[in-house]
């Protein structure tokens, strides 16, 4: 594994070599930040098969360069920093904790364009992405409500951010679906990625009952409590089925390699601009991993005619009627969130139990 010390160092003597620009014919330089290792086999593990993605795609037209376990926080912009000193044409900052570390890097340096997951602020160097993850969450919901025996599932949240939360509440929202009595326990880690607090977190979710466990963190820590104790889980940005053959139910997949190509032949055609782009499973951005054969015929089909509408714009994961958490109305019946609310997302839809952390 490469480490962050050894790429820092690496980039820093780049930047000294690299003058004041790169010849036309040079090799477009494309850096990653990511928030966890590439050992993960989560969210920065998918990130880095983009990356490999465009090496395998490109060859020799580019040069990628990784640095990994970058905290949020000052450590976040003195790493984007690095990679723009030394001469990187294209940086994507892979984690929401690296917005205003990005933007304040961008706007020193308007030569490079810069790409940020699940952000929403940005500048002419500087586009957003992110994946409709809560769509992917609806179908696992749909299932999870099928599978629970206890009628209790388990939710590991990293951070109270809408992101977040909207999938808490389209999980909660298909479980309820299809089974009424469904119960969501919560338990807030404020980690993306520390397979210990994820795995205590996990523990503490089974002693309160739950039989099926959900995540928004980074490592398989869930999934291997989940097959020692032999109850259910899910994948959660990968496959994570070698953690958990028996207790694997499906998985939520980022795909990003399709978008890291586009993006990388923007610059090396000059036509890179400044975009948002929120893509679901329609546009294969995130994708539903196989179903474990341990689901019922049955609800493999309806999870996978979800599926098949979302994808379709037949079906939206948001649909009246839902009220808030409070009991107030939210959305009218056959009414549907719009992207601006969803954005911005700060309530447990109604049914939820505990409190939304702010």
């Amino acid at each position: 594994m490469i480490s962050r010390r050894t790429l820092l160092a690496a980039t820093t003597a780049a930047a000294l070599s690299a003058g004041a620009g790169l010849a036309q014919d040079d090799p477009v330089k494309v850096g990653f930040i990511y928030v966890g290792p590439i050992g993960d086999f989560g969210w920065s593990y998918e990130h880095d098969q983009g990356r490999l993605a465009i090496e395998e795609h490109f060859g020799d037209q580019v040069e990628t360069t990784y640095l990994e376990s970058v905290p949020e926080g000052p450590d976040a912009e003195r790493a984007i920093r690095q990679l723009a000193q030394a001469g990187h044409d294209l940086i994507f900052t892979t984690s929401f904790g690296y917005m205003n570390p990005t933007l304040k890097v961008a706007e020193q340096f308007p030569d490079v364009k810069f790409e940020h997951a699940t952000g929403f602020k940005r500048l002419d160097n500087v586009s957003t992405y992110s994946g409709r993850f809560y769509e992917g969450r609806t179908v696992l919901g749909h299932i999870a409500g099928h599978m629970t025996e206890t009628n209790t599932i388990g939710y590991i949240a990293s951070f109270p951010i809408p992101e977040v939360v909207r999938g808490i509440n389209s999980a909660y929202l298909a479980a309820k679906e299809v089974n009424p009595d469904v119960e969501f326990k919560i338990v807030w880690v404020n980690t993306w990625f520390d397979p210990g607090k994820e795995a205590d977190a996990a523990n503490a979710l089974i002693e309160q009952g739950a039989d099926v466990i959900m995540q928004h963190t980074d490592s398989p820590a869930a999934m291997t409590i989940a097959e020692e104790k032999g109850i259910y889980a899910f994948g959660q940005a990968s496959d994570m089925m070698e953690f958990g053959p028996n207790a694997r139910l499906s998985s939520i997949i980022d795909n990003w390699a399709p978008y890291y190509i586009d993006r990388t032949q923007a610059v090396i055609d000059g036509t890179w601009e400044s975009k948002d782009t929120w893509d679901g499973i329609g546009p294969g951005m995130t994708e539903i991993g196989e179903f474990s054969d341990k689901i019922p015929a049955e609800v493999q089909a309806s999870a996978q005619e979800i599926a098949d509408k979302i994808a379709a714009g037949e079906m939206h994961s948001f649909t009246g009627p839902v009220n808030k958490q409070d009991g107030s109305a939210w959305l009218a019946e056959g009414e549907t969130a719009d992207d601006g609310t969803l954005l911005g997302m700060n309530f447990y839809v109604e049914g939820i139990s505990g409190e939304l952390p702010q």
